[in-house]
């Protein structure tokens, strides 16, 4: 989601992104309006900042770029990019070829493309409030930004959309308008199923980046530079002197029009004081008791729409952004437009490589320029004149510990066989189940356990780099089950899913299984994890929006199941899907923890410590399966 983070010395906005700054940029302002209710762009100037009005009369905001030397005549196919982090930087005295949305645009515009940066409603210099993340009234911006782009003298009627997090999930829900201008979108690293794949994994909500997000976002809607920037005093007068916020549009020439519109900002949604009373995907959302925003506010409640509008779409996603990959697969498995994806080992807007087996400063691959030219190519095929319209519909996934890429047009890819590990007695895993007289082990929830602040969970609110670091002397105060060495090298590419048979003396829990590798050395790395609620377990025969990979639940109020004291229940969830060569020698290991103190908020809410027993029998047999192919 990558809100943004505070001000360096240099004063620019520190913003995590792949191939610009999803909240900086150079301007807005508002141009006068024409008779048509549109402000018209000049198809000389280079760049303006201009209020386009929509249909009930909030004002957007919109920063247009087009190639230096443009003439009147000229045809081009435009980029849009929205969001929710200001779309453009007011920086004071700073030239055009300075500012810091100018290498994106001049990116694109040599690529003979416009380029359109919009500030979604609510936010930035837009007028108009968000009673929640990607409400409708915002996704029905975009397709009317997209058309009024399509109309502009200087389009030649064709738009594309992208953008890495937020802007991501605003590019595909473009496609959601089915405006016959709107061709290709790129989601990058975005969040297909938002209340699934970020902020209730399983349920459990993520507090550890959700607060500080809601927080920073807060700033930004409010035009708060100096809280951005974590300065006062002197230090906000320096700041102030040098960057005024979100820009304002050219015609403001007082401030007036964008004081305004903050103070429209005043009655938002603040996400985490709303996700705070919000547990289930048909709870009442926020102040203005919004209903299934579960869906609502995702890509992933629109696929129908998204489906209809034929758009084709490219898509990059890593392995180890929040649970972001079970979307990009769950959404190629489920509509027919065409879907190039890529999955690897990156973070959130691949800044960073976090394959576990290589060192944490290995550089990230491909490159931003190879990235982006891939990007561009793939727009070229949709929105050029003498583009091809194809593009292929393909997997294309890095294997951890193993470097190497693989493509697939199926998913899971053929080949792998599904193998049970059993939980056995010493904290064994093994491949032979137990017998009928085996017997459970006692665990304390330990609510120190951690996996830090620089996990998947984190990345994907601007955290940085995911580097989890040697994890065993957490798995001290974890239950593990760790196989014998493995004779041959194995890779596991899928969705590993657990059953848990358990009793615990609470009605509720957080169950967090860790997949890892133990080296010879006894060194161990984090692979991918799951989670359930316990009140969450109940699985429902309801078909799911899209395709999932582990038993379905609602996770609706409706079907909540507690746990009932002292009674074996049985709790069976997916993992987040990986891909990962297992070295012959090294050992695979399960960790169970009941909480994650960085990252999820404590269950149950009580304060209240579970005590369970994990059963390994052969009638309530605890065990994971692993899709699994050995070399």
């Amino acid at each position: 989601m990558s809100p943004g983070r505070p001000l360096t010395a240099a004063g620019a906005l520190a913003v995590p992104v792949a191939l610009a700054g999803l909240a900086c940029g150079d301007g807005a302002s508002t141009a006068a309006v024409d008779r048509a209710g549109e402000a018209p762009v000049s198809a000389l100037t280079r760049n303006q900042a201009l209020h386009v009005p929509m249909r009930d009369g909030v004002r957007i905001a919109v920063d247009v770029w087009l190639p230096d030397g443009i003439q009147p005549g000229d045809r081009l196919p435009a980029m849009m990019r929205a969001t929710r982090y200001w779309r453009a930087r007011g920086e004071v005295g700073v030239p055009l070829g300075e500012t810091s949305n100018f290498a994106e645009a001049e990116r694109w515009n040599r690529a003979g493309y416009a380029l359109v940066l919009v500030d979604g409603r609510g936010s930035g210099a837009s007028f108009g409030i968000r009673r929640f993340e990607l409400a409708e009234d915002e996704v029905t911006d975009y397709g009317e930004v997209a058309d009024w782009i399509a109309d502009q003298p200087w389009s030649n009627g064709r738009v594309g959309a992208y953008g890495v997090s937020y802007a991501g999930n605003t590019a595909e829900m473009l496609a959601v308008s089915r405006s016959p201008a709107v061709k290709a979108v790129a989601p990058l690293f975005n969040d297909f199923d938002n209340f699934g794949h970020l902020i209730f994994p399983g349920g459990v909500l993520t507090v550890g980046f959700l607060e500080d997000w809601s927080n920073r976002t807060r700033m930004q809607d409010l035009n708060d530079i100096c809280g951005l920037s974590d300065a006062v005093g002197a230090a906000c007068d320096e700041v102030r002197s040098r960057v005024t916020g979100v820009k304002p549009v050219d015609a403001d020439i007082d401030g007036s029009l964008l004081a305004a519109a903050v103070a429209e900002h005043q009655a938002n949604t603040v996400p985490f004081e709303a996700a705070l009373e919000y547990e289930f995907r048909d709870d009442p959302f926020g102040p203005y008791g919004e209903t299934n925003v579960g869906h609502r506010r995702s890509p992933s409640g629109h696929l129908p729409q998204i489906e209809e509008s034929g758009v084709a779409m490219f898509i990059r996603v890593g392995w180890q952004d929040a649970a972001t990959v079970n979307g990009t697969l769950g959404r190629y498995n489920t509509i027919s437009n065409a879907q190039q994806v890529y999955i690897g080992p990156w973070d959130h807007g691949a800044r960073n490589d976090t394959d576990p087996f290589k060192a944490d400063d290995t550089p990230v691959a491909p490159d931003a320029d190879a990235r982006f030219e891939q990007l561009v190519a793939f727009f070229d095929a949709h929105l050029k004149e003498d583009g091809s319209g194809e593009t292929p519909t393909e997997i294309r996934y890095y294997t951890l510990g193993a470097d190497r890429w693989t493509r697939t047009e199926r998913w899971p890819p053929e080949g792998f066989d599904e193998v049970t590990w059993y939980f056995r007695e010493g904290g064994m895993l093994s491949t032979e189940a137990p017998a009928s007289e085996a017997g459970e082990d006692p665990y304390t929830v330990d609510f120190t356990a951690t996996t830090g602040t620089r996990n998947r969970w984190y990345t994907n609110g601007g955290g940085g780099d995911v580097v989890y670091g040697d994890r065993r002397a957490e798995d001290e105060k974890l239950l593990t089950y760790t196989s014998a060495p493995l004779p041959v090298d194995t890779e596991v590419t899928g969705h590993p899913v657990v059953t848990l048979h358990l009793a615990s003396t609470e009605t509720d829990g957080a169950f967090i299984v860790y997949l890892e590798d133990v080296a010879p050395d006894g060194t161990v790395r984090y692979i991918t994890e799951g989670q359930l609620r316990g009140v969450m377990r109940a699985v429902t025969e309801d078909p799911p929006l899209y395709r999932k990979y582990g038993p379905h639940r609602s996770e609706s109020r409706e079907d909540v199941l507690p746990l009932v004291p002292g009674e074996v229940a049985e709790l069976s969830f997916d993992l987040w899907a990986t891909s990962v060569l297992f070295r012959a020698g090294h050992r695979i290991r399960v960790a169970i923890a009941g909480a994650d103190a960085d990252t999820f908020l404590r269950y149950p809410r009580d304060g209240s410590v579970p005590e369970w027993t994990v059963q390994r029998n052969s009638v309530s047999a605890s065990r994971i399966v692993l899709p699994t192919r050995g070399d």
